[in-house]
């Protein structure tokens, strides 16, 4: 009898945790940005798992300060197409993803992209006014 007790105790551990891993699997995980880096109005593509439209409501970006909602342009299991929107500021941003479900959850990715500066504002920057006001 004591040792049925303990088979079944060991298979019901088992089968929970293989529950639990099974649930922890789905969870939506960016693994790479194509390109990794680009100005407002690009066109980046996230590849990961279980990124399609029943694991992922909303793509943000983040500085961890303020989180800005990107336009999603195609959705896959294991691609996400976006738009880096005008109002961003150049520099390092990590993505973030709202789950779907009724408890969203607000996910940070592993993965960063670097928001250029417009190439007006760097050329405004490098150039220096002719002396005396000479050409």
């Amino acid at each position: 009898m004591r040792l049925q007790i303990m088979r079944l105790v060991l298979s019901l551990s088992l089968l929970c945790i293989g529950a639990a891993a099974s649930l922890s699997a789905q969870v939506p995980l960016m693994h790479k940005v194509e390109p990794d880096s680009g100005k407002i109005g690009s066109v980046l593509q996230i590849h990961g798992v279980f990124l399609g439209k029943t694991k992922v409501d909303e793509v943000y970006l983040t500085d961890h300060t303020f989180d800005m909602k990107v336009k999603v342009l195609g959705q896959s299991e294991d691609v996400i197409e976006f738009r880096i929107p005008p109002s961003v500021k150049p520099g390092r941003l990590q993505l973030l993803v709202k789950t779907t479900g009724h408890e969203p959850m607000l996910l940070e990715q592993p993965v960063f992209i670097t928001v250029e500066e417009p190439k007006e504002t760097l050329e405004a920057t490098t150039t220096t006014p002719p002396a005396n006001g000479t050409h």
